[in-house]
């Protein structure tokens, strides 16, 4: 993600967009619908399914946790959060 910080500094992040090769513990940008719709978050892994994901936004609070879809960039539903 280009531009993401000053200029000439990258985003800190290194993101997997390939929802074929997700595993446990990847960081995903993840969306989210709603009034939230068209700000990237930061998300990490918890679980992976054929066609959904759990992953948490808060690695320190347990219970932060939604159920995405399964794509490059997954989609929670804003009542989840």
């Amino acid at each position: 993600m280009q531009g993401m910080g000053g200029e000439g500094e990258d985003c800190p992040f290194e993101f997997n967009f390939d929802e074929k090769t997700f595993k446990v513990g990847d960081s995903v940008s993840y969306r989210v619908n709603g009034s939230l719709e068209g700000f990237p978050f930061v998300g990490t892994l918890l679980e992976v399914h054929d066609n959904h994901v759990i992953l948490t936004g808060d690695p320190d609070d347990p219970k932060a946790t939604y159920h995405g879809t399964r794509e490059s960039r997954p989609l929670v539903d804003f009542a989840q959060i």
